[in-house]
């Protein structure tokens, strides 16, 4: 027996720190020679058998089998074993009391002292109980071996006791090289240590844990990242023991980008959907460019700029001569400060000039998105013989950078330039289309600024050349006039003014405004006042200067209405003839500050057709002013007509004050800020100036 003492210390300890049914389940020990003589027998094995030692070391292992079995398995296992392999298998023995017993059985060999010589452990334990843990043999097959799911089973140790073909395809490793190992010894680039946590936690309290992602690299995959999708669950003995961890490991990493997809399409389409709503809310070149770089901060970038062509306001040749240059001005910018990259970028009104061979120039000129992935020394080579900026912006820590031009109705407006400097990755092609879906956006915007600021512009040159440059007050008549455009090209609209002299001392004093805006109501305007300056060289009545007027829109192609009012005065006696078309009711003003509106009658206004007009006739004081204005003077947003007419009548109670500060104060009280519409304003001082009689 002392030969067994050796083996008893090889052996110390083996099936409890064997894990699974090995460590947990009551196991039978019994040792073989090198013939497969029986010399040893543990009290587990009597327990088992129901043999004691004496009745069976010395015997052939073989005599344990039972003799109705196929004996040829039980020899071939313990022939492999004493080769040198490791085997299990399943075999029917020999119980003392006459009846047969399946058993799970664990060989190996274990070497002897002598050289040569070897032992063979066997590990037996009742089969059914083993059965009872890992289930029965058809559901075990079904699961396990023919699982596409990867499984793995593990000891209380968790070390690896099966895995099935799925988890070997997988990790690229057969089952012998797991077998016995832990996993941070099969598969280290998988993150072992985090993996191994949760199926500590179930061994210890027994709950399941589900879909526990990971992500890593295993040789069948050894250049690309996987995401595993990983659940573990507690095997346990029928006393509620663990025994082991089962791992049920699912490959989602083509779930995952198809995931990763469609949330960056649906954040790329919800960023659109805000820029249509964000970009453009004004006709402003600058606020319109800063609309642009503030939305794409930081979701898409961590630093935006946004030039345009320093020559956008004026030349149709938008886009052209690129090949010479360009020179851009710098109209959005963000963050504004606060950043390292920011601080470099030149602020806001810079203009930027490139030459012709620099990659910027040429990248503009392409109307092509631009993009450097990786921003590196080899990347802003080409770009640094032109400007030190790129080499700054790489210390700093700018890691990828893009550009996308301005481009509408064929013409490049500027361009917008994308810097990443957060560990967030690079620019992705994705990327770049969104920058120029933003861009093209940007781009209708700032071409409709620049197209409706020189509308603007030409409208409100047409006009000023339209109204009468210098008016030359009738003898007893005092004149003042102020004429302001709207601050919105679309109100940029067709007010007029003028003061007319006629025969027999007499004076018409006129003001208009055709309805509509921009050119084309600028337009009209000059053609009604040509025309009331001729009519009133023939010294018509009002009514039928009105009727003339109403031929003149009744001749344009397209339809246009206009408002009007007509007053002859006879500054010798005060007597007015009054007509209006439409248009709001002149103000008087007396010499002792009582302030009235005319009540005339309204009439419609021109254009509208088939419409008898009337004269009110009255007669004012000497000194007393007639006030006449458009509606831009007394309407506004959100306040009430009347409540804006009484406040005008309550400004004019002033009477003696001069006609300029008079004409001063109603703008600066009644149009505070910018003009929603035009304004047009005329005050006659009557009875002045009259020569001798």
């Amino acid at each position: 027996m002392n030969e067994q003492m050796p083996i008893e210390e090889l052996i110390s300890g083996a099936a409890r720190d064997a894990g699974g049914w090995l460590g947990e389940l009551p196991v039978a020990l019994l040792a073989t020679g090198a013939d497969g003589t029986i010399v040893r027998w543990n009290r587990a094995a009597q327990e088992l058998l129901g043999y004691e030692p004496p009745q069976v070391v010395g015997r052939h292992i073989a005599d344990l089998l039972h003799p109705g079995a196929d004996r040829s398995l039980g020899r071939s296992l313990w022939e492999t074993a004493a080769t040198g392999r490791g085997v299990m298998g399943t075999v029917t023995a020999w119980h003392r009391d006459g009846h047969p017993l399946e058993l799970e059985i664990w060989a190996c060999p274990v070497p002897g002292r002598q050289r040569g010589a070897s032992t063979v452990l066997v590990f037996a334990a009742d089969a059914h109980g083993v059965r009872r843990i890992r289930g029965s043999s058809a559901v075990w097959e079904g699961l396990f071996a023919r699982s596409p799911v990867g499984i793995a089973v593990f000891d209380t140790q968790l070390r690896f006791l099966q895995v099935n073909s799925a988890l070997e395809a997988m990790n690229g490793l057969p089952e012998s090289a797991h077998v016995g190992r832990r996993l941070m010894e099969v598969l280290p680039a998988v993150g072992a240590g985090e993996m191994e946590e949760p199926m500590r936690q179930v061994l210890d309290t027994g709950e399941p844990v589900l879909d526990r992602r990971r992500t890593g690299r295993t040789p069948a995959d050894p250049h690309h990242d996987r995401v595993w999708s990983c659940s573990y669950v507690r095997v346990e003995d029928p006393a509620g023991q663990p025994v082991g961890v089962i791992a049920s490991i699912l490959d989602i990493t083509e779930q995952q980008r198809d995931h990763a997809e469609a949330e960056a399409s649906r954040r790329r389409l919800a960023l659109l959907n805000e820029a249509s709503l964000r970009i453009g809310t004004s006709l402003e070149l600058e606020r319109t460019a800063q609309e642009l770089a503030e939305l794409a901060v930081p979701r898409l970038a961590d630093a935006v700029t946004v030039d345009v062509l320093d020559s956008l306001a004026g030349s149709d040749e938008l886009g052209m001569g690129l090949t010479g240059g360009v020179a851009l001005r710098r109209l959005g910018k963000a963050p504004l400060t606060g950043s390292q990259v920011a601080d470099i970028l030149a602020p806001l009104g810079r203009t930027l000039t490139f030459p012709a061979t620099a990659p910027y120039t040429q990248a503009l000129a392409g109307r092509q998105p631009f993009l450097i992935a990786h921003f590196d020394e080899r990347a802003i080579a080409p770009a640094a013989r032109h400007s030190a900026k790129p080499a700054q912006l790489l210390r700093i820590g700018v890691h990828s950078f893009m550009m996308a031009p301005l481009v509408a109705r064929g013409v490049v407006l500027g361009v917008a330039t994308f810097y990443r400097s957060r560990p967030i990755g690079p620019f992705l092609p994705d990327d770049i289309t969104l920058a120029d879906e933003l861009c093209a956006l940007a781009a209708i915007n700032v071409d409709n600024a620049r197209l409706y600021h020189r509308e603007h512009e030409t409208a409100v040159v047409l006009q000023r050349s339209m109204l009468p440059q210098h008016i030359t007050s009738p003898p007893g008549i005092e004149v003042a006039h102020r004429y302001l455009p709207a601050s919105d090209v679309n109100e940029v609209g067709g007010d007029w003014y003028d003061v007319l002299p006629l025969p027999d001392g007499k004076a018409a004093l006129l003001i208009g405004d055709v309805m509509g805006h921009g050119i084309a109501a600028a337009a009209v305007m000059g053609r009604l006042s040509s025309t009331v300056r001729a009519l009133g060289r023939l010294d018509l009545s009002p009514i039928d200067v009105l009727r003339q007027l109403e031929s003149v829109l009744a001749d344009l192609s397209e339809p246009m209405l206009a408002t009007f009012l007509y007053a002859v005065c006879d500054p010798a006696t005060g007597h007015f003839s009054i007509t209006r078309a439409g248009h709001p009711p002149p103000a008087l003003v007396e010499p002792d500050g009582t302030v009235r509106l005319l009540d005339v009658p309204p009439g419609a206004p021109l254009g509208v057709g088939g419409t008898e007009f009337t004269t009110t006739e009255i007669t004012a004081q000497p000194g007393s002013l007639l006030v006449l204005y458009t509606d831009g003077l007394v309407e506004a947003r959100k306040r009430d007509i009347d409540e804006r007419l009484d406040e005008l009548t309550r400004l004019l109670d002033q009477p003696g004050q001069p006609l300029d500060h008079l004409c001063d104060s109603l703008i600066t009280h009644l149009a505070p800020a910018a003009a929603d519409d035009d304004i047009a304003l005329l005050i006659a001082r009557i009875g002045t100036s009259l020569p001798d009689t």
